[in-house]
């Protein structure tokens, strides 16, 4: 199934979601071309690959990203002076979705309640100020519970333009349900609400309607978000229900370059539980917030980590330090109900869900303090997970455990 030398594998963390590999052969063989990145310490020789093959990105000292065929492919693989790696493409074979509705069950979803800490809530407040990127499939800006909150609608996932402004056309779900957790604010007044529904959204495009990404445009959409961080001099925070198996050096290093600049990284953990250190990346970077899946259901008086969810390390149980591999908090995840892309609404299960729930609170939280940097808006959440201890669910237990990571934690303090 794995095609040659890869730079990361790309899937949407979503519930019974499985990878189905294009094989570099297959492609080449229908003629189809190949997104590879190319390398070189002979300036000279980069600076000509660019000349014949074209730029879909420049990562600098990385290297660039391009699409060649498969005679050129071969060709670069002769080249001394330069350094070739296939940029991977996965593809969904499960749609991540069922129990859909053209109205909303419940305005206040069991997460958004649980995230408040109030069974009897009716709306949600917060964010204000606050950019979240939401790097998935898009979202339906015209829903009307997103509708007045899409700031930026940015598409990197087409394959003739590396990146199309005011475009971020859902057509699969999954973005417009996550963006709805973040950020909803009940539309016409009976709509669902999310976590912060004050925040802005930036909704940027990085896997197609068929949930396929490539993990140079995810790298370039994160290096996007906090440039236009910077440039507009807002807190932001990147959200990312996606992940992979293995690690991406191109991912891994637009996180860390996002998170210099003053950005927080939310990523989901997986859906590859209870087995331990299955983490998937870029949860699993140390710079990115990895985010367990919590369950509707009470086990030793706090909720249960479900168990799809994803495992840390067992043997860093109990440090409360962060480390590659690591749980860092725990949210709601299952039976989640949000916004759809066809306008309607949706429930459906996996960290992919939990993820956007740690994200609006951390736009709350900023809003509320916006002169936190982002790795004191991170301890503010860690500080919130260790005063709600999860014991319920394998792997859980008393304090930082590789399960549930810190805790979960609330709105409340």
């Amino acid at each position: 199934m794995k095609v040659g030398k890869i730079l990361g594998t790309v899937v949407m963390s979503a519930l019974l979601v499985s990878p189905a590999i294009n094989s570099t052969a297959d492609a080449t063989a229908k003629g189809e071309k190949v997104r590879v990145l190319i390398s070189s310490t002979n300036d000279k020789a980069e600076v000509n690959a660019k000349q014949n093959y074209g730029v879909r990105w420049d990562f600098d000292q990385k290297g660039f990203s391009t699409e060649v065929t498969e005679a050129q492919y071969n060709a670069l693989q002769k080249n001394k002076n330069l350094s070739v790696k296939l940029v991977e493409e996965v593809s969904l074979d499960a749609k991540p979705g069922s129990n859909a509705g053209s109205a909303a069950s419940d305005q206040t979803p069991w997460g958004i309640e649980a995230m408040y800490e109030n069974a009897g809530i009716s709306s949600t407040s917060g964010g204000s100020g606050v950019k979240v990127a939401v790097l998935d499939t898009g979202a339906n800006k015209k829903h009307p519970d997103l509708a007045n909150n899409v700031e930026q609608c940015n598409d990197f996932s087409q394959r003739k333009a590396s990146l199309v402004t005011n475009f971020c056309e859902d057509k699969n779900g999954h973005g417009t349900h996550v963006s709805g957790t973040v950020l909803a604010d009940g539309g016409t007044g009976d709509g669902i609400y999310g976590v912060a529904p004050d925040a802005k959204l930036w909704s940027y495009k990085v896997l197609n309607d068929r949930g396929s990404g490539y993990s140079d445009d995810i790298a370039a959409a994160i290096r996007y978000a906090a440039d236009e961080s910077d440039r507009l001099n807002v807190n932001t925070v990147i959200s990312m229900s996606l992940g992979a198996s293995s690690e991406s050096p191109l991912i891994t290093d637009a996180v860390n370059y996002a998170y210099n600049k003053g950005v927080l990284v939310v990523a989901a953990a997986g859906n590859e539980g209870p087995s331990a250190n299955t983490i998937g990346y870029p949860g699993a970077v140390e710079n990115a917030v990895a985010v367990a899946a919590l369950e509707d259901v009470q086990q030793n008086g706090t909720y249960r980590v479900a168990d799809f969810s994803s495992r840390g390390n067992p043997n860093t149980d109990g440090d409360y330090v962060i480390g590659v591999g690591d749980v860092e908090v725990s949210a709601p995840g299952r039976a989640i109900e949000s916004t759809w892309y066809d306008g309607t609404y949706n429930t459906i299960s996996g960290t992919s869900m939990a993820t956007p729930h740690v994200s609006g609170l951390a736009a709350k939280i900023w809003a509320e303090n916006p002169s936190f940097s982002a790795a004191q808006l991170r301890a503010e959440i860690q500080n919130r997970g260790k005063n709600n201890d999860i014991l319920g669910g394998s792997g859980s237990a008393a304090g930082d455990d590789y399960a549930s990571g810190f805790g979960f934690p609330t709105v409340n303090r």
